[in-house]
């Protein structure tokens, strides 16, 4: 998503800001999927749109609260909120005051103004990537459905708490000992998040190229298939999975307004390489078209 598109996608949610809006239909006003847009939004900005949204209508009811004579309750309602006592806490823990010490005057607020996209002049380092086209591939994977609106918790650590899962039950080895020696990469595989669906896939798997016989019958373990694509590959140098986040903030900072592609819906995944490049915690492939 460019930054013209950041901006029109903003000023949406100013123009309609006290309706009963989220990141989804910020995402449907520049033709995004929302699982796209909240990752593009949240690295580029750095924070959900949701989260945006929030701090706008606190800070703007504030000013109301400060400035109007309209009450604690009615403020509640028109800034999105079912009771005074929900409005209540969250202006408290925004502000510093309650809304009645503000009616009462001579307390503190805080302004959050509006998001205005700014050209800067940044880059001059190196942004390694290859462009590689992929038929459709098979996978046997551990799949895990997880909630939507995880995804806006920034603090959510779902998918490598289900790693760590899957490691000390042993699942992952037995992924491995499925093929034979010298193919045993990891793929972490991502599903798109869709505005009509309440959760989104994730799988632990390795690629079967015809070479893997039954499925073990326990273990939960499924086939996983994907359309074919094309794929901006990122190599993730570091020690740990810091270093994908690092991918993910350049990938949409950088490469998208550069070079004119965009994700598209299909999943993207990590590849954890069995004898891997010294220094490379694993290769971020993202499904990607040229705009």
């Amino acid at each position: 998503m460019g930054m013209e598109l950041l901006q029109k996608a903003i000023n949406f949610m100013e123009e309609h800001i006290l309706e009963d809006i989220g990141y989804v239909d910020a995402a449907k006003a520049v033709h995004m999927s929302g699982y796209s847009f909240h990752r593009v939004f949240s690295f580029t900005v750095g924070m959900t749109a949701n989260e945006y949204i929030r701090k706008r209508r606190l800070s703007l009811a504030g000013q109301e609260l400060r400035e109007g004579d309209i009450s604690v309750l009615d403020a509640a309602l028109k800034y999105g909120y079912e009771s005074p006592e929900s409005f209540t806490k969250a202006f408290a823990k925004f502000h510093g005051s309650t809304p009645r010490q503000v009616k009462g005057g001579g307390a503190a607020l805080r302004l959050f103004d509006p998001l205005m996209i700014k050209i800067t002049i940044g880059g001059g380092s190196m942004l390694e990537y290859r462009i590689e086209h992929r038929e459709s591939m098979r996978f046997i994977v551990v799949k895990r459905a997880f909630n939507n609106e995880s995804l806006l918790d920034q603090d959510w650590r779902g998918i490598p708490e289900f790693w760590t899962e899957c490691a000390e039950k042993g699942l992952i080895e037995r992924l491995k000992g499925l093929c034979p020696e010298g193919t045993r990469d990891l793929y972490g595989l991502c599903g798109p998040v869709r505005k009509s669906e309440t959760e989104f896939y994730y799988g632990i798997g390795v690629r079967d190229s015809g070479r893997i016989g039954e499925l073990p019958k326990d273990g939960g373990y499924v086939i996983w298939e994907t359309e074919p694509a094309e794929y901006a590959v990122f190599k993730c140098r570091g020690a740990d999975g810091e270093c994908l986040g690092e991918a993910w903030d350049r990938f949409f900072k950088e490469f998208c307004p550069q070079t004119g592609y965009s994700q598209t819906d299909s999943p993207d995944f990590e590849l954890y390489y069995e004898k891997g490049e010294p220094g490379v915690f694993c290769e971020l492939w993202v499904p990607v078209e040229k705009l």
